[in-house]
């Protein structure tokens, strides 16, 4: 679990290196499911390379959540934690390179880990974050409008708009295609004010 920390803690390295047997290292293309919605996450998920998103189904449209790159790791964790149906499918984007370890393993890090020095404060910062990152998210959704949200995208996370279909960003804004390809006219041709 957390393999995207040992850059910070380089003295982690040999619980790191310890548990790297244990995950499963898959070559996918895009479009792949790695945990689908309703089914118990059982894996943590590593990305080494390439783009995924995290979605649930509303009614038959598909309503993106989140989308995660290269050296991010995650699971649905409240299925993970409480063995509980997952609320959403996790998928590939792109072709990705993914490591999963299973959760027994992620236990027996996770235990190894909290006896180290620094690590439980670690793990609570990274969960600060996370926690403070989507609660933006949900004040934005509800603050601003769609507009507003991609312009966000554009000047705090331009990597999710080179690399992420415009489907998928239009699902993530809450809006159809179309009116995301009316927001970017509009951008372009420099009519939209905040």
């Amino acid at each position: 679990m957390l393999f995207h920390f040992r850059n910070k803690f380089p003295q982690l390295n040999p619980f790191w290196d310890k548990y790297l047997k244990y995950q499963k290292r898959l070559e996918v293309p895009a479009k792949t499911i790695l945990l689908e919605e309703g089914k118990v996450s059982g894996q943590y998920i590593f990305i080494e390379k390439g783009c995924v998103r995290a979605f649930f189904n509303n009614n038959g449209d598909d309503k993106t959540v989140q989308f995660f790159f290269e050296n991010e790791g995650l699971t649905s964790f409240e299925s993970f934690i409480n063995n509980v149906p997952s609320l959403v499918t996790i998928e590939t984007i792109e072709p990705s390179i993914v490591c999963l370890l299973p959760k027994q393993y992620v236990s027996q890090l996770m235990d190894e880990l909290s006896r180290e020095q620094g690590f439980v404060q670690m793990i609570l910062q990274a969960s600060a974050s996370r926690q403070t990152h989507y609660m933006n998210e949900f004040v934005s959704f509800i603050r601003d409008t769609p507009e507003q949200r991609y312009q966000k995208l554009l000047s705090e996370r331009p990597h999710i708009i080179q690399r992420v279909p415009q489907h998928y960003i239009a699902s993530y804004l809450g809006v159809s295609s179309v009116h995301l390809s009316r927001i970017k006219s509009k951008l372009a041709k420099g009519k939209l004010h905040f």
